[in-house]
């Protein structure tokens, strides 16, 4: 995957799921459509997919780092040598 991909995909990742979390939209979606004995799984699901998704998003800007990195030039190495 390219690293703006991986960077994009997890910070969706995890403002949807803080979103889910610290705020009441799931326990108001699920209790209008019925679901509501779902919601005491929803701490076994939502903490975990916040961490992957924030892992995502340290691992895609980790890569564009390393990148940057790999792809720049010491211009004093370079005048040194002429």
């Amino acid at each position: 995957m390219k690293d703006a991909t991986l960077i994009k995909t997890g910070v969706i990742g995890t403002v949807i799921a803080a979103i889910c979390c610290f705020t009441p939209v799931l326990v108001i979606g699920l209790g209008v459509v019925g679901l509501s004995a779902w919601l005491g799984w929803l701490d076994y699901v939502l903490l975990p997919a916040l961490a992957v998704f924030v892992g995502i998003t340290a691992y895609g800007l980790w890569r564009r780092q390393r990148a940057a990195a790999c792809c720049t030039t010491d211009t004093n190495a370079i005048q040194e040598n002429t």
